[in-house]
């Protein structure tokens, strides 16, 4: 007789949601670090220099 297959969906499962997780926060990350911080540097800088433009 063979034996049954027990807990593979569950370990698909976790498999799958830990990957999914992982590569979720990696792109996260990467779009925070990569596009949002350098877009808020450039617009804060913008209206820095505005503002210094207006004082003079």
């Amino acid at each position: 007789m063979i034996a049954p297959i027990t807990g593979k969906l569950r370990n698909l499962f976790i498999k799958d949601l830990t990957i999914s997780l992982t590569l979720g926060a990696a792109g996260g990350a990467a779009w925070w670090n990569l596009y949002h911080v350098p877009n808020v540097q450039r617009r804060d800088a913008y209206y820095a220099k505005l503002e210094a433009s207006k004082n003079n």
